[in-house]
Parts: structure tokens; sequence; C-alpha cells
């Protein structure tokens, strides 16, 4: 992304709803990837324009953190993008559609319970001390009243427009899903076998389209659909990590190509 030779400071994300080593500031988006900005200033220009939205709000922070799932959306040229990984780790702006862009997947990484004044409800109004369920997603959203049949690591699609939950997926077998931490960051595929240790990181098992296995925390798991279905769109790559010998081949297959037009 930066190189490592050029430059004296690095932009450094707002605290947001991501984490400082999980997220992408709008800023080297534009920047470093989109190439519409050369210069800080010019980055700056374009958001103080309000022409940067994420989850469908204006973003006038060139450092605000965008983070796994975020969409992207800018206007002036007509293009959305959601921010995913490739099967390298490294954060890939996947360009998507308006459908698509209506809603994101969100795993759940909390449940729990609290009275209405700590869940964003006036403490002076009659009732504040009843029970409210809540959960809370990856990228720090609250929401008031889930489905009971939600439980943690499962993942749920919201809505950006109504700021709802419209379907589940939940974490279980044949499940598929996505790597979002460790060395097998990027990768995709279907759960196979979950290995529980009491005290410690529970394991679980996965094995991709092409028939690899690959393990990995429970908390690296982002599921993202079902059986071969999934409820976004998937980067070139489609999370199949090939060996070195598998990419010197199709790099050659790709000349071979070439020389033949």
């Amino acid at each position: 992304m930066l190189s490592k030779m050029g430059g004296i400071y690095a932009p450094r994300p707002t605290a947001g709803p991501h984490k400082l080593r999980e997220c992408l500031p709008v800023m080297l988006i534009l920047r470093n990837r989109l190439k519409y900005a050369l210069t800080r200033k010019e980055c700056m220009m374009i958001v103080m324009r309000r022409l940067i939205q994420i989850d469908g709000k204006v973003r006038s922070d060139m450092n605000y953190p965008a983070g796994f799932q975020d969409v992207i959306t800018i206007a002036k040229t007509n293009e959305i993008f959601r921010l995913l990984y490739d099967v390298r780790g490294r954060f890939v702006l996947h360009k998507i559609n308006d459908k698509e862009a209506k809603f994101k997947l969100c795993r759940v990484i909390k449940i729990s319970t609290g009275n209405k004044a700590t869940v964003g409800v006036n403490p002076f109004v009659h009732g504040q001390g009843s029970a409210v369920s809540f959960l809370v997603t990856h990228d720090g959203r609250t929401v008031r009243y889930p489905d009971p049949a939600i439980k943690t690591h499962d993942t749920v699609k919201f809505d950006l427009t109504t700021g709802r939950i419209v379907e589940r997926i939940p974490f279980d077998v044949n499940a598929l899903a996505m790597i979002t931490k460790g060395a097998n960051t990027g990768r995709v595929g279907n759960i196979v076998h979950r290995e529980k240790h009491p005290g410690g990181h529970d394991i679980v098992h996965l094995r991709d389209r092409a028939g690899n296995e690959f393990a990995t925390r429970v908390s690296n798991v982002f599921c993202v659909g079902t059986g071969d279905k999934a409820l976004i769109s998937m980067p070139q790559d489609r999370g199949i990590k090939l060996t070195i010998q598998e990419q010197r081949k199709k790099r050659e297959e790709k000349v071979a190509r070439e020389a033949r037009k």
C-alpha cells in the first residue's frame, strides 16, 4: 500500500467502528488505490465536498476508518465498492451494483441485555429499568430487540436503508465463510468441523472449492453464505489460494494466450 522508502508520515485512522489494524483510511482509498487524488490536500478537498459515502452516510473525515464489508459510494463517478480481502490478506475494492449496495453483512460479536438507558433511550423516560436485548456487530453497530434465533458468531444481513436485520446466516457446518485474520486471511471455504477447546480458542476447519483444507480460530471466521451460494459477490480469485506452482502455470497460460492473439 505505502512505499517503504518514500514519505515521512502515514495517515493514522481516526477512532471509529473498526480497529486500527483492521481498517483503511479514506485518504488511502482515494490517493493510493483509486488515484483520484495526488496529495493529502486534494483528498481533503474531495471529502469536504461531501462526495464520499460509507454505508450510506456522508463522511467528511479523510482519515475515517473503512473496514471489512463497508460499502463505499462515490456518486460523482457513479462507482460503488465493497471492501473485502484478497487471498494474500490485502484489502481489495470490489466493485458492486446498486442492488448489492443496499445491504452489508455484519458478524455478531456480542449478545446481551441492558436497561433502556444504556441502549440509546432517554434515561428520564418512564420504564427505563426494563431489560432490552441487543446485539453488537463487528462494525460497532448496536441493534435492539434482535431475533432470539441469532447467536454469537452468526452473520446478519443488515439493510442500510432501513437499519434493520433482514436475514441470518447461522454459524454452522456447511456455511460458506471468509477468513478475516491470520495466515489464511481472504480465503473462502465451507465449514467442515469445529473443535471446542474449553479455556482456549476454538478451532474451525474449512474446505475451499478446490478441495484444500485449512484451519483457523473461530474469531477469524466470517460467514458470507450457505453451501456454494454467497450473499455477496466475491473478488476475482473467489477466495481460492493457489500454490507457487499453480501461480506460475497460470502466468504461463496467460502469456501463451496473449502470444496467440
